[in-house]
């Protein structure tokens, strides 16, 4: 269960011009890491001001930070170990910050809408941490939903533009997230106690 991120392929496609011209100038991938931690830090702003419109534009921004940094540095031919550590840790960074701004916006409105977004911060990371402990086991490092980065972005711009739906949004994101968390452990368990040698 892909979710929306089985729209990466075509997402990547679009951007074709901006990594050809990376390519081009030398830019480096890091460049676009630090692109989409800004992207997300605006969009955090934008978040606890409850301006979602401007949200939805700067979490795209986000969303294309962290999609070129990684075909960039593939164009490039430049992939590196520490490449990887720098993308998942703007990749968190980028989590926690949007979701700081939908804090932000929920304490205007009710304590309870907090304590779930909250929960829902913390809910959300268990993904990445299921898929983290996996690849370092030696496991395919999994991405994607029913409910990763994509869905988690959408998702909060919602709860920002309707706050009498914070609860509810928080409580799809808690939700979805364990739900994601079992299936990439389920796979990466398949994976690792799979004979040597078999088809994965």
């Amino acid at each position: 269960m892909q979710g929306l991120y089985a729209l990466k392929p075509w997402y990547t496609r679009r951007l074709g011009g901006a990594v050809g011209a990376a390519t081009t100038r030398g830019l480096s991938p890091d460049v676009f890491t630090a692109v989409g931690v800004v992207g997300a830090a605006l969009a955090g702003v934008a978040l606890a001001l409850g301006w979602w419109w401007l949200a939805l534009p700067l979490l795209a921004l986000r969303l294309a930070g962290a999609n070129l940094d990684g075909a960039v540095a593939r164009a490039r031919g430049v992939s590196r170990p520490w490449g990887f550590v720098l993308n998942e840790i703007g990749d968190r960074l980028g989590d926690l910050l949007m979701w700081a701004g939908l804090a932000w916006w929920a304490a205007q409105h009710s304590t309870t809408a907090l304590v779930w977004v909250l929960v829902a911060t913390v809910a959300a990371t268990l993904p990445t941490f299921a898929s983290l402990s996996a690849a370092g086991a030696g496991a395919t490092r999994r991405n994607g939903g029913p409910l990763g980065k994509t869905e988690r972005c959408l998702l909060a711009v919602v709860g920002c533009a309707v706050p009498s739906w914070l609860v509810g949004v928080s409580a799809v994101v808690v939700a979805g997230s364990v739900l994601t968390t079992a299936l990439r452990l389920r796979s990466a368990h398949r994976e690792l106690a799979a004979p040597a040698g078999a088809a994965q």
